[in-house]
C-alpha cells in the first residue's frame, strides 16, 4: 500500500551501525572498479548483498512494525481471492505446482493454500523461492503453525526449479529487482552510476553502453531532458520462468504502467523511491541497508519477454478489476453482516485493495500463460490487454 510521506523516523544505534557496513561495502565495491558503479549494482548491494542487504539481512521489513504494508499482509481475502484463478490455471496442468518468488511472512502461501484446500484443489507442491534466510523462518513458522496438515507438500528453494508445470506468483517482487537508471540530457545519453563523496555517496553520470541505448532510444519519449529506469533483469527473470514453464501461467502482481504511460515525457525524474517505516522519500542514499528501494513496472517489457519465452498474454488488469473479477466481494460478503466487527475490519482492508487512491488503480496483475486459449475468469470485468 502507499506509503505515508511524513518526517522520517531516526534509525536506532544497532541499526546506523548496520547501515554504516553496507556503506563501507559500497564504498569498496566503488574502488574495486574504478570509482563509479553503476546505480544497478549499488541497488542490487543495499538490497541484497549477503549478511548485508536490505532484504537479506534480517530487519523486518513487512506489517506495522516495518516499512512497509504489502497486500497479503492487510486481508486473508487478498490470498483467498486469489486462489480462485489459481485454481483455474491448476485444472489445466499435470503436476499442479505453485511456485512463489519472495513470499514475505509466509501469509500469502497460508491464505492462498488454505483457501485451495477448502475448495478441494491443493496443489501437489507449492515452491518458495526466498533469498532471505530471517523471511525463509518466518514463513516455516506461519505454514507450519496455522496450516500443519498440507506444510509437508511446502518446500524452499535458493533457485527456481528447471521445470514448473502450474502457477508461478510474483507479488511485488519486479519493483525490487536492480534497475539501471538512464538520463538524455542535451541529447546525449548517459548512464547514472554513484560514486563516493565526503558526504557518502554522489550520482555521477557517464556514457550509456550500446545495449542499454539501444533500449532507452527505442523506448523513451522524444523529449531532450530525461530521467528514467530500464529494468532487464526483470525482463530476464520472467523470461527465465517463462522458459521453465512447461505448463500453467504466471501471475505478476505490482504497481507500475504500460510501457507509453510509464515513460510519458511528464513523468521525466523516473519513479525510483526508498520506503522507510511506512514512509516514502526519494533520496537513494538515505541509512543504506535500512530503506527499502523500488521502482516502477514496465509491464509491456514484461510481456514482451514473456513472449520471447513462448508465453502468450492471458489478461492484463488493476488490481481492482482482477479482484473484483476474481471474487473479492462475495468473499467479503461471507465475512459476515454489515455491522459486525469483522465485516468492518475486512471492508477497510478491502477498500486498500480497490480504491484508485490506494493501490486499485497503481497496481496491475498480468497473466502470462502457457497455452495461448487459456480464458481466466478474473480478467472477465476489464481486461486490458490492449493497452500494452
Amino acid at each position: 500500500m502507499p506509503p505515508r510521506s511524513d518526517p522520517l523516523p531516526v534509525p536506532d544505534a544497532h541499526a546506523r551501525a548496520h547501515s554504516e557496513r553496507v556503506s563501507a561495502a559500497i564504498h569498496a565495491a566503488i574502488a574495486k572498479h574504478g570509482g563509479w558503479i553503476p546505480f544497478s549494482t549499488y541497488m542490487h548491494i543495499v538490497l541484497y548483498a549477503p549478511g548485508l542487504g536490505y532484504y537479506v539481512a534480517g530487519s523486518r521489513k513487512f506489517g506495522a512494525a516495518g516499512d512497509f504494508v504489502t497486500a497479503p499482509e492487510l486481508t486473508s481475502l487478498f490470498g483467498r481471492t486469489l486462489a480462485a484463478p489459481v485454481a483455474q490455471i491448476l485444472a489445466t496442468t499435470a503436476r499442479r505446482d505453485v511456485v512463489e518468488l519472495g513470499a514475505g511472512t509466509g501469509r500469502l502461501a497460508r491464505d492462498l493454500l488454505g483457501e485451495l484446500r477448502r475448495h478441494g484443489d491443493a496443489p501437489g507442491r507449492y515452491m518458495i523461492v526466498e533469498v532471505s534466510p530471517e523471511l525463509r523462518e518466518r514463513q516455516r513458522a506461519t505454514l507450519a503453525t496455522e496450516l500443519p496438515e498440507l506444510f509437508d507438500r511446502v518446500e524452499w528453494r535458493d533457485d527456481l526449479p528447471t521445470g514448473i508445470d502450474g502457477v508461478v506468483i510474483l507479488n511485488e517482487v519486479l519493483d525490487a529487482i536492480p534497475a539501471h537508471v538512464v538520463v538524455r540530457r542535451h541529447g546525449d545519453w548517459f548512464e547514472r552510476g554513484v560514486v563516493s563523496a565526503p558526504a557518502g555517496f554522489a550520482c555521477d553520470d557517464r556514457a550509456l553502453p550500446g545495449p542499454l541505448r539501444s533500449l532507452a532510444e527505442t523506448r523513451l519519449p522524444p523529449v531532450v531532458d530525461y530521467l528514467s529506469e530500464i529494468n532487464p533483469a526483470a525482463e530476464a527473470l520472467i523470461e527465465t520462468v517463462g522458459r521453465r514453464l512447461s505448463g500453467g501461467a504466471m501471475l505478476a502482481i505490482d504497481y507500475g504502467f504500460p510501457r507509453h504511460e510509464l515513460y510519458h515525457p511528464q513523468r521525466c525524474n523516473g519513479t525510483l523511491m526508498g520506503h522507510y517505516r511506512h514512509r516514502s522519500h526519494a533520496d537513494p542514499f538515505l541509512w543504506p541497508g535500512l530503506s527499502d528501494l523500488t521502482t516502477h513496472v514496465d509491464f509491456t517489457a514484461m510481456a514482451e519477454a514473456g513472449e520471447r519465452a513462448g508465453l502468450a498474454v492471458a489478461g492484463f488488469a488493476t488490481q481492482s478489476a482482477f479482484l473484483v473479477g476474481a471474487g473479492l466481494l462475495e468473499l467479503l460478503a461471507a465475512v459476515g453482516v454489515p455491522e459486525s466487527v469483522d465485516y468492518i475490519r475486512e471492508a477497510a482492508a478491502v477498500q486498500r485493495l480497490v480504491s484508485p487512491a490506494e493501490m486499485g488503480e497503481l497496481f496491475k496483475v498480468l497473466a502470462l500463460a502457457s497455452d495461448p486459449a487459456l480464458d481466466l475468469a478474473a480478467f472477465s470485468l476489464a481486461d486490458q490487454s490492449h493497452r500494452l
